[in-house]
This record gives C-alpha cells, sequence and structure tokens, in this order.
C-alpha cells in the first residue's frame, strides 16, 4: 500500500495563500491524507527530491515578488547547478493567488510551476490563477480547480477499501488541544513580554521591545487626519540599518475589545492553559508563551478585528446550536453565498468581533481550543523608517497616519496598530513596542557626487527623511524633494527640518499644497515646472528617481 502523503507548502504576505493551504490540508484529512501544511521557508527544501506529492500555493506581491516567508526557498530553486531531473518524481499543483490589475498578474506561481517542471516535476493540473479582482475573488478559480485536483489525487491515490470521504456535516479536530490549569500550579512569571536579552539580531520570532522615547503629532489640530512622529529607543538592540529599509511592528488588540471578545464567549481572561498539537509533527505557534493566559493570547495572537475569511464561516457553522444562525452561517461559506458574504463583511469591513455579536448562540458554544483554527494570528505591520542612524544613532522614527474612515457601520473603522501606537503615552512609564528591521525596496546610490530626486507626497516622504539625513550626515549636497500635501499650515510634515537643509544648501525642495488655492496643485504639477531642472540632472548628471505613496 503506497503510503498517502501529501505536502502543502505556501508563499504568502497578507494571510491569503496560508488560509487556503490551510483549507487545502482539511480537504485532503477528509479524504484520509496525511498532510502537512508548512510555510515555504520553514520547510527543508533539499528534501523536496523525496516527496511525491505537493501542491503549492503561492502569492505575488509587489512588481511580481514572492512573498517574505519564500524568499529563501526562491532563491535555492532557481540555484543554477540543480540538476535537471531532481523532481522527477514529484507530482505537482501550483496555486496562484493575484490580482489582474498588477502588470505581473501572478508571476510567482507561474515562474515556479514551470521551474519544477523543468526539474523533472510532473504536473497534475495547468497553474491556477485565483485573481482578486473577480467579483467572486479567487474562489472563482480556486472552487473548480481543486475539485479537479481531488480527481487527479484520487486516481493516483485511492481511498483505502472500506474508508470513504468524511462528510463535510462532519467537524473535523482541532490543530491543539488546549488544557487549562489549575491556579495553584502556577509560578508567578513577570510579565510576558520583557525586554529581549542581549542575543541574535531582533527578527519576527525574536522581537526586540523597543522603548517608545516620543509620540508627537505632526498635523494641526484642525486637521482631519491624525499623523504621528514616533520615536523608538533600540539601544542594544543590535539593530542597524539605512535609507530606505523597513521596521516591522508587532501590534496589539486594545483593551476593550479583549474584555468583549471574553465576555462574548464566556472566557475567563486570568485562566492559564497549556497547548498540545492534536497531530505528531505539529509545531506549537511560536510566539505565544507556554503557559499562556487567556488574555495574553486575545491580546497579542488572535486577530479579533481582521475582517473574518470565508473559512471562519466554516468553521463556525460547526459550533452552531442555533438553526438560523446555523443557516446563515453555511450560507456564508458556501461558493453561492460569496457575493452575499462580501457585501455583510468585506464592504463594511466589519470585524471578527462584530461578526462574532451578530451569531450569539454560536459563539457562546466556541471551545476554547478551536480559537487558533478560527482566527489567524495578528500579523506584524510593515512602516517605512523615516530617520538615520547617523543623525539619530540607537533610534528609529516612524512617520505614521492614524488609519480612521467611515463604511455603512455606525462605528468609525480604525487601523489596528496605528490606532495602537497612537494611543501609546511614553510620559505615563515605560512604554514598549515589538519591533524588528527589514531591508526595503529603495536602494540609495553609493556615489555621494549622484544627485537624486525623491518624490513623496503624504507620509509616502518618510524614507526621504531617512535618505536625506543620511546623505546630508556623508556630505551629499544633489538632493531635490517634491513634497506634496493638503495645506501648508496643516500637514506639511517637518517644515522646519526641510527649510533648514534648503537654508545650508543641501536640499532642493519643491512643495505642492493642493488646497491652498482655487485649482488643485499636485506634485506632478511641480515636477512639470521645474522639467528644464530634472531633466538637466536626469541627462547630464545621471540622476536616480525615487518615488513614495
Amino acid at each position: 500500500m503506497v503510503e498517502r502523503k501529501l505536502l502543502v507548502l505556501f508563499g504568502s504576505q497578507t494571510g491569503t495563500a496560508q488560509d487556503t493551504a490551510e483549507r487545502i490540508g482539511r480537504e485532503a484529512k477528509r479524504r484520509h491524507f496525511q498532510c502537512r501544511v508548512e510555510a515555504l521557508d520553514s520547510y527543508d527544501v533539499a528534501n523536496l527530491i523525496n516527496e511525491l506529492l505537493v501542491v503549492f500555493v503561492c502569492a505575488t506581491t509587489g512588481q511580481g515578488d514572492p512573498p517574505d516567508n519564500m524568499k529563501m526557498f526562491w532563491r535555492f530553486l532557481f540555484r543554477k547547478n540543480l540538476p535537471p531531473g531532481s523532481l522527477c518524481q514529484l507530482d505537482y499543483a501550483v496555486l496562484g493567488l493575484g490580482d489582474s490589475s498588477y502588470p505581473k498578474f501572478n508571476f510567482v506561481a507561474k515562474k515556479l510551476h514551470k521551474r519544477v517542471l523543468q526539474l523533472g516535476g510532473n504536473p497534475l493540473l495547468p497553474v491556477a490563477l485565483g485573481d482578486d479582482q473577480h467579483d467572486l475573488g479567487p474562489d472563482a478559480v480556486v472552487d473548480p480547480w481543486l475539485l479537479a485536483l481531488w480527481d487527479k489525487i484520487l486516481a493516483l491515490y485511492p481511498l483505502p477499501p472500506g474508508l470513504e470521504i468524511i462528510s463535510p456535516d462532519v467537524r473535523l479536530p482541532s490543530k491543539y488541544t488546549l488544557r487549562y490549569l489549575a491556579e495553584d500550579s502556577l509560578h508567578p512569571d513577570g510579565g510576558l513580554l520583557q525586554p529581549t536579552a542581549p542575543r541574535a539580531v531582533p527578527s519576527e520570532l525574536h522581537p526586540f521591545a523597543a522603548r517608545v522615547v516620543s509620540n508627537q503629532r505632526v498635523t494641526a489640530e484642525s486637521h482631519f487626519q491624525d499623523v504621528r512622529l514616533i520615536e523608538f529607543d533600540v539601544t542594544g538592540s543590535g539593530i542597524t540599518f539605512s535609507a530606505g529599509d523597513v521596521v516591522m511592528i508587532q501590534p496589539q488588540n486594545c483593551p476593550e475589545d479583549v474584555q468583549q471578545f471574553c465576555q462574548l464567549l464566556r472566557l475567563d481572561p486570568d485562566r492559564h492553559f497549556v497547548l498540545k498539537p492534536t497531530e505528531p509533527g505539529t509545531s506549537l505557534p511560536a510566539l505565544l508563551p507556554q503557559p499562556c493566559t487567556i488574555r495574553h493570547l486575545v491580546t497579542h495572537y488572535l486577530d479579533i478585528s481582521c475582517v473574518p475569511r470565508r473559512s471562519f464561516f466554516e468553521l463556525l457553522s460547526y459550533f452552531s446550536t442555533n438553526e438560523l444562525e446555523r443557516e446563515k452561517l453555511q450560507e456564508f461559506s458556501s461558493a453561492q453565498g460569496q457575493e452575499e458574504l462580501y457585501s455583510y463583511c468585506n464592504r463594511p469591513r466589519r470585524t471578527t468581533l462584530e461578526a462574532l455579536w451578530d451569531f450569539p448562540h454560536t459563539t457562546c458554544a466556541i471551545p476554547p481550543e478551536y480559537l487558533l483554527d478560527l482566527i489567524p494570528r495578528i500579523r506584524p505591520r510593515a512602516f517605512s523608517i523615516a530617520s538615520s542612524m547617523l543623525a539619530h544613532p540607537d533610534r528609529i522614527q516612524i512617520l505614521m497616519a492614524v488609519v480612521r474612515y467611515k463604511t455603512r457601520l455606525s462605528k468609525p473603522r480604525r487601523g489596528l496598530c496605528s490606532t495602537w501606537l497612537a494611543s501609546l503615552n511614553p510620559e505615563q512609564g515605560d512604554v514598549r513596542v515589538p519591533l524588528w528591521v527589514k531591508k526595503g525596496g529603495m536602494k540609495f546610490p553609493a556615489d555621494p557626487d549622484t544627485p537624486v530626486i525623491m518624490i513623496g507626497p503624504g507620509t509616502g516622504v518618510a524614507p526621504f527623511r531617512a535618505a536625506i539625513q543620511e546623505r546630508v550626515a556623508q556630505g551629499c549636497r544633489g538632493n531635490c524633494l517634491f513634497f506634496g500635501c493638503r495645506q501648508k499650515s496643516k500637514d506639511f510634515y517637518c517644515q522646519a527640518e526641510w527649510e533648514e537643509l534648503v537654508t545650508k544648501g543641501f536640499l532642493t525642495l519643491f512643495t505642492a499644497f493642493s488646497r491652498d488655492q482655487e485649482e488643485k496643485v499636485y506634485v506632478q504639477h511641480r515636477i512639470q515646472e521645474n522639467r528644464r531642472l530634472v531633466w538637466e540632472l536626469l541627462s547630464s548628471r545621471s540622476a536616480h528617481v525615487y518615488l513614495a505613496g
């Protein structure tokens, strides 16, 4: 009897590819496969030559780039010295998730499919090209493709005699079991997020708890948008960065939401628990301490403010004791109910917490061990670093607009990370934020004589502030900045700093204040007015041009 093993590998940036990979994992379990679902970069790629059956699920980010959690895999796969037949025993399929409004639509999936084929792999199906622009989203392609995939796989690996596909009416076991601890068996612990001891350079698995030094509003109080310049102290972290790099920040849920969530689910926030994987080979969530409190789990791990996906309603329907609620949840998780789900969830940006409010009978019946299957983890947020180490040693500054907008729901929508960061007040004691630094996509010229033209309207000016500080510290004078905002008196960030550099001859500055006169003026108008200078810099001085939104 051939072992019925399936490996699902995903490359995901925002979580959609991971969600789809986990769905394939659940469908595999219903068909009695031993199935592992892993991020491409946490899989030991050298083992790929021994695999017999793999489904790749990958997103495309930016300008046709692979997601962060498959970059190492990508580099390995495209090594010139891999022998052409090295994957000859592999049956595989590639599912891509992309957006056809970008020129390099599903570039990563297409390229991966081709490369595995080159290395001798045997494709079970043509590559699937899921499209965010479709009315029904990527599922319009994914649903029929998966039906075809299971036909192919079951032809190669039929169900063992006497076994049936587990019916969709049957709930699958949770990924982990959760065991509450008796309160007297606990050692008092000194806070779960401790400033990290000097160790390897901070990363997603080992963030540095940076102290907030200052948190200052840089727009006028009367301005509709709240924009902050926030400074973090990274002394002793071993963090280094240059202009164009990005700081990753791990946000947390606000206490009111945490309390509401615990009340809805009838959970005691102060209870301690330990997790155990249901199946051998499943690793524990890396960022959760063991033992852990419910409060810590809900505050730091569960993304209760994200817009829930279809898989959330599908799993939720299994816990429902109320027929009306169960019917609605089943409709939301069916292929036919996707338009209705879109107008319930995505269009108004309804959060997971708000959706749970709407299904009260079901919500109070959720078994706590299913929380980690039901709700994704909070993802880190990326910010352009807005300062240079040469000007501000041991400090990182960011320029951040606080996300707040209206939909048809009565409560304004708020960005999780920006709302949390804006609420931190360093004057109220030692306030810390878990962070680490990542290489950015912008590289500034090494030659000090190469001029740079930077176009950064709004908070897009952040990476250019870092670049200008760095270049000024190195004595570079060829810095030309086009900055745009609404009104000179309200949202002209870092005005005094720019004006001082202009006076000292380090900066040529062009500003566009769109609302300060009758007709609207934007950065592109200023570029056109100064086209002679721009062309002169480009044609005779080989200037580099940078644009950030």
